[in-house]
This record gives structure tokens, C-alpha cells and sequence, in this order.
């Protein structure tokens, strides 16, 4: 089962369980190009592993490459920029039995303001959680 959680949430959980672990499943560009929540505060290291590709091809080795390093029962966030592909990358690991999955809700950047511009919104950025380019 998968849950829905904030970003404020998710930062919280990987602050205080040390077994909690974090997985930005956006692009190698959002990465370089949008920036990357900032663990080194909390003793943390963030994963980056896709979920697609920029031509939207879904990267099939996601859920074996997780499962090389992570237990079934281990506390896994999964972000993307807006919520949508974690929850498919959660869903995934969800149906390889996997048992605690966390959506983080809105994701890095959240959903556009009334300008068509995200990380104002809501999401990790906007929530003021620590990020830097990367």
C-alpha cells in the first residue's frame, strides 16, 4: 500500500528514522537543472535513480536497482517534480512487495501557480525544505 505524504512529512521521517530512505526518481536534467533536496543537514543521502527517461521511456531495471540495495520492509519517499511518477514508481515497488511506500505529495517543484510557473505552490521547494542545484 502506498501512502500520500508532504514534503515536510517526508523531511521529518528521514530526520528522525534512520532506516528511512529517499529516492528522487526525476531526470538527470530536473537534477542538474532544477536542483535536489540538500540531506547532508540531516546526515542523509538522497538517491537519484529514473524512473523514465526524457523521451518518457520507462526505465525498466527501476524496481531490480532497488531491489539490490533496499529491503522489502524499508521506509522508501519517493519524489519526482510533481507527485505523478513517484506514485507510479511507488506503485511499482508496491506490486514487487514492497510495504512501506511514501508518495511525497506535490513533489520538488509542486503544481504551477497562476503564472505557469511550479515551486511556489506547494512542494518541497515552496514548503522551504532545504534544496541546492546540483
Amino acid at each position: 500500500m502506498v501512502k500520500e505524504v508532504s514534503p515536510r512529512t517526508a523531511f521529518t521521517e528521514l530526520h528522525n528514522n534512520p532506516q528511512a530512505q529517499i529516492i528522487d526518481c526525476r531526470t538527470q536534467a530536473e537534477w542538474t537543472y532544477v536542483g535536489i533536496p540538500e540531506l547532508s543537514g540531516i546526515g542523509r543521502h538522497l538517491v537519484k535513480l529514473e524512473w523514465q527517461g526524457l523521451n518518457g521511456q520507462l526505465n525498466d531495471k527501476f524496481v531490480a536497482q532497488i531491489e539490490q540495495n533496499l529491503s522489502k520492509d524499508t521506509p522508501i519517499y519517493i519524489l519526482c517534480r510533481s507527485g505523478v511518477r513517484s506514485l507510479a514508481a511507488c506503485q511499482s515497488l508496491a506490486a514487487s512487495g514492497y510495504t512501506q511506500l511514501f508518495n511525497i505529495r506535490s513533489g520538488f517543484e509542486g503544481d504551477p501557480d497562476s503564472k505557469g510557473h511550479r515551486g511556489n505552490v506547494n512542494g518541497w521547494k515552496s514548503e522551504g525544505l532545504p534544496w541546492r542545484q546540483a
